[in-house]
């Protein structure tokens, strides 16, 4: 009898299963009473009526589907508008919009090393970047987290070779904030590239909500190449790279995740450029974000629990194991709150939490309502 070609596939299973370690699809419903902390609707666009309106007129005009690769029939006049606007809003030269961020980071990350090139990488960073280092053919440098010593001692080492040097700006599993001024100063010293995944930066930090590398003071400067998603703070889908005019058209030219997939959705670009412009009419949202997450980390924390500080609108808070982890978020949801839940391999350094993403949308009841939730529900270490 032939062998079974995926017995492997019920091995790996069954370890899953005794690690705790099972990930299920929990489709939610469309006007769900759960309190949300665990999306990333930072600003808590994503059902505002100007927003879904923009989708809807967006999708009317131009169609369901983008209907081919940006470079064919995929591009609009509105991303064409939305990229103009980004770049603008952000501070850089130029704009280029993909299906999504993780496709951004591929296709940034790729496209500005290679073969013979060498790429700095965070230890901390996401999954995305990781897969753009593996597959650029560069050699890859993994530094210690946040460590602008480190970076700068690796760029040393391997002096007169063409660097990148790649971050986020805000770290999803802890919410904690690149040293952007640091880095983008050793890189200047070494004449590298920084690249710097803005995701969970966009919207929160920086003046009125125009993000980590704005905050910084290094948007737009020539060395520095910034992605980010239109999935988190602007409440929609897909993922731009934004930097100086000769760095976008080369990633047009050569950059494989913009080349061989379907361009964004006209919904999603027209629902993103309607979240653009309503943070431009209303700067006061990144600050209630921030304001939001401080008082979860101030509270939670005064009522003895572990959490991290937030230096966006992520709040991570420990458990004693995955197991209590995946017992507290479900606890949380029975009693009408929904938050995220990172275990091993998703966190670096196998540390179980769940994780709150703040919004600014959030009333203060609300606020109250999870923090009683989240310390009623925490498990005994």
């Amino acid at each position: 009898m032939p062998q079974d070609p995926f017995e492997w596939i019920d091995d790996e299973s069954r370890r899953r299963e005794r690690a705790g370690l099972v990930r299920t699809l929990r489709p939610r419903v469309a006007d769900s009473e759960l309190l949300d902390l665990a999306s990333n609707d930072y600003l808590g666009l994503t059902r505002r009526p100007e927003v879904t309106e923009a989708a809807a007129e967006a999708a009317r005009r131009w169609g369901a589907g983008a209907t081919g690769s940006r470079l064919v029939t995929g591009s609009t006049a509105l991303h064409a508008e939305l990229e103009r606007e980004l770049a603008a809003f952000c501070g850089f030269e130029a704009a280029l919009v993909l299906s999504s961020g993780y496709a951004a980071n591929l296709a940034a990350v790729t496209a500005l090393s290679g073969r013979g090139s060498l790429i700095v990488s965070d230890a901390g960073n996401h999954a995305s970047i990781v897969d753009g280092c593996r597959l650029s053919r560069a050699e890859t440098a993994v530094v210690t987290h946040a460590d602008v010593d480190a970076v700068r001692k690796t760029l040393d080492a391997h002096c007169g070779q063409r660097a990148l040097a790649v971050t986020d700006s805000v770290f999803s599993v802890d919410g904690d904030a690149a040293p952007l001024p640091g880095l983008a100063e050793a890189c200047g010293e070494y004449g590298a590239a920084l690249l710097v995944d803005d995701a969970h930066g966009l919207g929160v930090l920086g003046e009125g909500g125009r993000g980590a590398l704005d905050a910084a003071c290094i948007a737009g400067h020539s060395g520095v190449v910034a992605t980010m998603t239109l999935s988190k703070s602007l409440g929609s889908q897909g993922g731009a790279v934004l930097g100086p005019a000769r760095v976008i058209d080369h990633l047009i030219n050569t950059a494989r995740t913009f080349i061989f997939d379907t361009g964004l959705a006209p919904a999603a670009a027209g629902a993103a450029l309607a979240s653009l412009r309503l943070l431009g009419r209303e700067p006061e949202l990144a600050g209630r974000a921030r304001a939001v997450a401080g008082t979860l980390h101030r509270r939670l924390t005064d009522a003895g629990l572990t959490a991290a500080r937030p230096d966006a609108a992520v709040v991570s808070v420990r458990a004693p194991s995955p197991e209590a982890a995946l017992r507290w978020a479900a606890d949380c949801r029975t009693a009408g709150l929904v938050v995220g839940c990172f275990r091993p391999p998703s966190v670096p350094d196998g540390i179980s939490r769940i994780r709150l993403t703040a919004r600014a949308d959030l009333t203060d009841q609300q606020v109250e309502s999870a923090i009683a939730t989240i310390t009623g529900t925490a498990p005994v270490s």
